[in-house]
């Protein structure tokens, strides 16, 4: 079914490369207008999906400084005129190194929580006026299939989009009279091209994760590409407050 997000404006978070990246083609393929955000340059992306027809917009924003997130919204209702969709992907994690609890500082678990956890608060936070204005939004939010199975060593990334889960509950319920949909997504290890650079797996490495998956093959960012739309679309305009695992029947609750 081409074109389930025809004309909506969606704003992804983190998309300069990786998941965000994806995410952002996959939806321009569909018809949606996007804006690429990240801290870094975002413009090669952007460029690449105008180049392919559709519309981008890219914008360097810190979704960790409430001044940037509400920059970043007022400037796509700028160019576009409103928000359909948020998706908050901006983490950190492909660079973040695996490590023991007695490893992890106090000042790299709160550097963490204030990207992963406090950014996807203030985006939501900055997009929601527009949203209510309209009577209408999309809000997906980027957890991860770790936290349901209790994996070690990245303790401080857990945590995180641990919360991401319950703050995703927690706002569908609030705004659901608002007529804002509150979903997210929960990945397993994806081989995107950060972490196909990873040297330092404590577990024995890709290999491992297919042992205690269902499917037996590697993630690739593509396998995201259909919750990811199905969000976004209308197609889930009845569904808020849930979490979608994908990541080939390895976790499952």
């Amino acid at each position: 079914m081409p074109n389930r997000v025809e004309g909506r404006v969606c704003i992804v978070t983190g998309a300069a490369q990786g998941l965000g990246a994806t995410y952002a083609k996959a939806l321009a393929a569909e018809g949606a207008k996007v804006v690429v955000s990240d801290i870094d340059d975002a413009s090669a992306v952007a460029a690449e999906i105008n180049a392919s027809g559709a519309q981008a917009l890219a914008l360097q924003n810190d979704v960790s400084d409430w001044d940037s997130c509400q920059d970043m919204v007022a400037r796509t209702v700028a160019k576009f005129g409103r928000v359909d969709v948020l998706i908050n992907n901006a983490a950190i994690f492909g660079n973040l190194e695996r490590a023991s609890i007695d490893e992890i500082s106090p000042e790299l678990f709160e550097r963490v929580m204030k990207v992963n956890v406090t950014g996807t608060f203030l985006c939501t936070k900055a997009a929601i006026p527009v949203m209510r204005e309209q009577g209408y939004g999309k809000i997906v939010n980027i957890s991860t299939s770790r936290i349901f199975a209790g994996l070690p060593f990245y303790v401080h990334y857990d945590a995180s989009k641990g919360a991401v889960f319950g703050m995703t509950r927690a706002m569908a319920k609030e705004l659901g009279d608002d007529g804002i949909r509150v979903n997210a997504i929960a990945p397993g290890s994806t081989m995107s091209e950060n972490v196909k650079a990873r040297t330092d797996w404590r577990d024995g490495g890709p290999a491992a994760k297919l042992a205690g998956r269902s499917l037996k093959r590697l993630q690739d960012p593509e396998d995201l590409i259909g919750a990811c739309v199905f969000f976004a679309s209308a197609e889930s305009d009845f569904v808020t407050g849930q979490t979608l695992v994908i990541d080939g029947g390895g976790a499952m609750w």
